[in-house]
Formats: C-alpha cells, structure tokens, sequence
C-alpha cells in the first residue's frame, strides 16, 4: 500500500518542475481571457469611432464606383485608383486593427504571460495518430470541454436574445424612420447589443480562469517517489552529503588536534571535557585551541602529556569554557578571572621548571560565575 501511495500524483507541483514545464511550453492559458480581450476591443472601437469609420468607408465605396469616361481610356488609372483607395482604407481601418493586436498580444499577460519554447515546434508523430486524438475526444478533460463550450453558448445566446427583446421597441421604431436616422439608431443598437454580449463573457473569464489553473497545476502534480528523487538531484544523495560532513568534521578534528601542542595549559572536568587554551602577546584574550568531550577529550590530554603541555583539573571553569566559547574564538569576559588564576599557575610551573625552587601549588575552587556553568556530568 506503501508503494502504490508513493506512485500516486498527490504532492504539488515543485518550481524546478514548474521551470521545466514552461521552458517545454506548458502554461496556464485560457483562450476565454483572449477572445473576451479582442472582442471587447471591437466593441470598444467601435463605440468610440464607429461613425468615422462608417463616414470614411461610404466615402471610400462612393469614391471607388464614381468616375468619367475620360479617365477610362487612361491604363494607368485603374492602377493609381486602386493604390489611392487601399491607402485610404489603410488609414479608415489601420488604428483599429492594431487595437486588436495589441489586445490579442496582451491577453497572455493575465495568465501565464508570454512563453516561447521551441520544443513545441519540434515534430512529434505521436499528434498524427488518429486513436490519441480520439481518446482526448472522449477524456475527461474534453468532456469538460463540451460542457463549457455549450454553457458558454447558451449563456451569450441568452444575453442576446434578452438584449434583442428589451430592445424590440427600438428595432421596429427603424421602419418609420429616414434612411440617416435609421442607420444611425442601427448602429447604436448594434453597438450596445455587441457591448452587452461582450461584457456577459466577464462570467465565462471568471470561471474559466480558476479552472484552466486548477487543471494546470493537477496536472503537473508529481508523486513522492518524484519529489525525493528531485531533492536528491537538487541536494546531493543524504549518503554522500554524510559522508562529506563526516570527512570534514574529521579534517577539522585533526587540524585542532595539530594545535594541541602549542597550549599552554588544558583544563579538564577531570576525564569527560578537557579545554585547551593559548594566551600569545598580542590577544585580547586567551584563546580556545581545541575542546572536546569523552573520547576527544582523552586525546587532547594524551597528546598534551605527549609534549608536556600543563593540565589542570578545574571541573566547573572546563565546563564552562567547553559550553561557552567557540573554537579559536577568545573566552567570554565573564571568565577572564578564572583563566586568569590558570595561567598564573602555569607561568609559576614554567619558572619553577627553569629555576627550580618550592613547586607551585596548584589552584583550587577557582571562581566561576553560576550563570556559566551548566550541569555537572561527572563528579
């Protein structure tokens, strides 16, 4: 059962898989959003300079079937005619068809934006065979298709027979009126029927557009299996990225374990934590060579005994400095005075190996501050 959860497509979409889907050419896309942008255009256009453009094609039609018998018996007047009227109709028709391009170019943008990808183009026999189109037919996905397309129509055919019934007034007014004011009150009524029929399209968009994205993104959901497989890809395989942290933990133990001999003095709890600390001129504060606990911590003392390095038993001060300070980092001032009191012992042990004398006692209950120690792990 494990198993067959792990082949089902219930995590969401990653954004490498989401990249890898558009730079394949996949995006949301609603041709809703683009056919409501360019005929909401037209309607617009036309309110707006639908008279002009009627004046200047009436123009164009009369100047076109009007001329003399003169210039009938010129070959070059068809010829200077035909340039005159198309330049003419250039300039009626040219703002308004740029409007639709820019309104078809822009219609992308409120979903999914421009994308080009060039495996798109790329030949794939796989869409000539006839049995996946006619399974897409019968899919679910074209099912829905269906539904939509009949519920679209039944909708924009219902506002237009709703427009044309609350204007029918007005329709059969036309017959009583003059050739100029009936074209004129045509045209409004064209204009707003259009209009009406377009903005009755805004409830196609709305339920549309939350559609296309849902079915994108289910689409592209990926399995379990798929998304450990890609953190793997994208992180490195857990066992190697271990093995590399192992690698460099244990570069790091030796390059301290190099520094344990250059001390000058390792403090321990006696067996559990043992601190190694150098205090050179020029520091601001001594400084923690190397620390560990248990097994590491065995070592430091062995290698400090190994070149004669002074060790101290100070249970509570090798816990602190174990819990509170960073390798190579200077001990916290709260602990200056405790270090402090070490070091002067070990500059007396160092006096007495040179000159000899009465040997030095070593320190005992050295102060610690109680917010600096944590608990005791051995006695």
């Amino acid at each position: 059962m494990a198993e067959e959860s792990d082949l089902e497509r219930t995590e969401p979409a990653s954004s490498r898989r989401l990249e890898q889907a558009r730079q394949e050419g996949q995006v949301p896309r609603s041709r809703e959003i683009g056919a409501f942008m360019i005929l909401m255009v037209s309607a617009g256009a036309f309110w707006m300079v639908g008279g002009w453009m009627m004046q200047r094609t009436t123009a164009l039609v009369r100047r076109g079937l009007s001329f003399d018998g003169q210039a009938l018996r010129d070959p070059h007047f068809m010829l200077a005619r035909f340039a005159e009227i198309s330049l003419d109709a250039l300039v009626a028709f040219g703002p308004f068809v740029l409007a639709l391009v820019v309104a078809a170019l822009l219609s992308p943008f409120f979903l999914g934006s421009w994308n080009f990808s060039l495996k798109v183009l790329a030949p794939d026999v796989g869409r000539l065979n006839p049995l996946k189109g006619f399974s897409r037919m019968i899919s679910w996905s074209g099912l829905l298709e269906l539904v939509k397309s009949v519920a679209k129509a039944s909708l924009i055919g219902g506002v237009a027979a709703y427009v044309l019934w609350a204007e029918r007034g007005e329709i059969v007014a036309l017959l009583g009126q003059t050739v100029d004011a009936g074209l004129a009150n045509a045209g409004h009524l064209i204009n707003y029927s259009f209009m009406m029929i377009v903005l009755s399209m805004l409830i196609i968009v709305g339920l549309d557009v939350p559609f296309q994205l849902w079915q994108y993104h289910n689409k592209l959901k990926m399995t379990k299996e798929e998304v450990r497989r890609e953190s793997k890809e994208m992180e490195g395989n857990p066992e190697v990225k271990g093995r590399i942290r192992s690698l460099q933990r244990e570069a790091a133990r030796r390059r301290m374990m190099s520094a344990v001999p250059a001390a000058d003095v390792i403090v321990t709890n006696p067996t559990h934590f043992a601190v190694a600390l150098a205090y050179k001129s020029g520091m601001g504060a001594p400084k923690v060579v190397a620390k560990g606990m248990g097994e590491i911590a065995r070592k430091i003392r062995a290698i400090g005994a190994e070149h004669g390095v002074p060790q101290l038993e100070a249970p509570p001060l090798a816990r602190a400095l174990y819990r509170h300070t960073e390798l190579d980092r200077e001990i916290p001032s709260p602990l200056y005075a405790a270090v402090a009191e070490v070091l002067a012992y070990v500059y007396q042990l160092s006096r007495w190996r040179q000159q000899g004398g009465h040997y030095p006692i070593p320190p005992r209950d050295i102060p610690v501050p109680a917010d600096m120690v944590p608990e005791a792990v051995d006695g």
